[in-house]
């Protein structure tokens, strides 16, 4: 049994609070949950909701189907009355048209203005809770961690209790599954995280949704990690801040957005050229240009891979859930550092914002690795060469002030093994070739292969990247239950392509149907351009949303199968 909430109403309503709150209590109350969020780019006004998806069993996506419709606003009933389920209920303060749906209606302004007139949306969470018929006890918790001052968490859990108090219980729910050692935490939290523990000691970045919250994250974490963040004045100031941290030893990190990204890829060919190891979160929205700010796409996903002019040596990661977040974060500051290039995380709006339980990292078997010479080494060191060429391509790696005597040259220019500026033919041959044998070690020993889901006789397989990875899940399982053999790929390292499990699946024979959150197939193509494979059907959606399972599910039977 999955249940599903949604809470709607205007930008300055107070939904993320509503979202918050509730979220965590029904994640301390033992179940898992799924929740995201879809507002506008403007401070107040504008529709905005966010929808809260839980069941005992584990949640990977969100639903286009409603049971509770908590509405700030008239409005919200209005655009969203379509989804209610038969059984479905509305809780509005006041009297509202639901479509023949069950409607409560809550006091909610008359309670809140007898004890705090801000307090109204508590009102709200204190009423689903009853209707759920879970207990206020982890509620009462949560708003004394949420209100730091004592009077203010007093005066939200008075009004906890008097929404609690105004509705009855309407859903009969399955036991919970009494989580435990888990976390609950959204997409750019997991990022900032994985950052953190890999330990990043420098984030440079501009402000840009729906990245922000990376910065705000690591910010948050300053003096407790002892990490240093920089507000720069733009994007290009901010990946060559995070640039001269690296060249100076530090591990160095940015984050942006689409438009942000395209001012930063001059920087990132001197990240390649100068081999100076970096890591650019792109967290992708609705382009081009300032398109979509608050809207989820994967639309950057050949921009990212061709970023920077001439051959740039880098490596492209597409994080498919929140645990991947965390995990490819970490993993991409140690091939940075290893292969001494840009790595960029490619992850959207849609992975960044939402939240939803996941099991505690296991931190002990996680292992930075800096790939700078030992102290033996580094005594051995003379007439240092930055660009030395090496049969790997990858050249020994000091830092200024490292060495005594020994100066470390870099240069955006073609340079010799030393860094000092070339016009040579043979020396660039060479140059190319020694930056090209890095990423063919790193194609040939560190990408990691898709996940399947399947059987092993399938008829059609269905491929993603990225955050599609939940909704494609569900939709697989949807698409078996109906009768249609049907299995899943699902790639977070996109560039280099890891071609091995795709060819193995398309051999046997099914059918390939790509899913992609952008209007121009671009996962399909850079298959194709990799492999010469072209899929029978690229199921495509660009409208700023991202897909639920049950959408998928339609679309291939509406547009493959039938």
């Amino acid at each position: 049994m999955k249940l599903n909430i949604l809470i709607g109403g205007e930008a300055g309503q107070g939904l993320n609070t509503i979202d918050l709150i509730l979220g965590k209590t029904i994640f301390r109350s033992g179940y898992h949950l799924f929740s995201s969020k879809d507002y506008m780019s403007r401070i107040r006004g504008g529709h905005n909701f966010n929808m809260i998806r839980f069941s005992n069993e584990p949640v990977t996506a969100i639903s286009d189907e409603v049971d509770i419709l908590v509405a700030l606003n008239e409005e919200t009933v209005t655009l969203h009355k379509d989804q209610l389920k038969e059984q479905a209920i509305v809780i509005f303060d006041g009297d509202v048209d639901t479509g023949g749906k069950e409607l409560i209606s809550l006091p909610a302004r008359t309670i809140a203005k007898e004890i705090n007139p801000r307090g109204v949306n508590t009102v709200f969470v204190g009423a689903v809770l009853k209707i759920l018929g879970l207990s206020i006890e982890k509620a009462r918790a949560v708003l004394k961690d949420y209100f730091k001052k004592e009077e203010v968490a007093d005066d939200n859990i008075k009004l906890l209790e008097k929404g609690y108090q105004k509705v009855n219980s309407y859903f009969n729910l399955p036991a919970a599954s009494g989580l435990k050692d888990q976390l609950y935490l959204d997409g750019n939290n997991a990022i900032g995280l994985g950052a953190a523990i890999a330990g990043v000691q420098f984030y440079a970045a501009y402000p840009m949704s729906p990245s922000t919250s990376i910065m705000n994250y690591l910010a948050s974490k300053q003096s407790q990690l002892g990490i240093v963040v920089e507000q720069a004045e733009d994007e290009i100031a901010a990946l060559n801040m995070a640039l001269g941290g690296s060249y100076a030893g530090i591990r160095s990190m940015t984050g942006t957005s689409g438009g942000g990204f395209a001012l930063m890829t001059e920087a990132v060919g001197l990240a390649g050229i100068a081999e100076i190891p970096v890591v650019i979160a792109d967290i992708q929205r609705p382009g081009p240009a300032t398109g979509l700010p608050t809207r989820t796409e994967q639309g950057d996903l050949l921009f990212a891979i061709n970023a920077g002019q001439g051959d740039v040596p880098l490596m492209v990661v597409a994080p498919r859930d929140h645990k991947d977040a965390f995990e490819q974060t970490f993993r991409s500051f140690n091939l940075a550092d290893k292969y001494q290039i840009p790595v960029i995380i490619l992850s959207d709006q849609f992975l960044a914002d939402s939240a939803r339980n996941l099991e505690s990292f296991q931190l002990e078997r996680l292992k930075i690795e800096r790939g700078l010479p030992s102290p033996e080494e580094l005594a051995k060191i003379k007439d240092y060469k930055r660009y030395e060429i090496t049969e790997t391509g990858i050249s020994p790696r000091i830092y200024p002030g490292q060495v005594p005597g020994e100066v470390v040259l870099i240069d955006s220019d073609e340079h010799d093994q030393y860094g000092h500026i070339i016009e040579g033919a043979a020396m660039r041959k060479a140059m190319v070739e020694k930056r090209g044998r890095k990423i063919a070690k790193l194609a040939a020993e560190e990408l990691l292969e898709p996940v399947y889901q399947g059987g092993e006789t399938i008829d059609f397989l269905l491929i993603g990247w990225g955050s599609s990875y939940g909704p494609l899940q569900e939709a697989v399982q949807l698409l078996n239950q109906a009768g249609y053999h049907t299995g899943l790929l699902s790639f977070n390292d996109v560039w280099p392509l890891p071609t091995g499990e795709l060819t193995s699946r398309v051999e046997k024979g099914a059918r390939v149907i790509v899913v992609e959150n952008n209007a121009t197939a671009q996962f399909s193509r850079l298959i194709r351009s990799e492999t010469g494979l072209t899929a029978e059907k690229s199921i495509l959606k660009y409208d700023g949303r991202p897909y639920s399972g049950k959408e998928i599910f339609q679309r291939v039977i509406s547009e493959v199968i039938q």
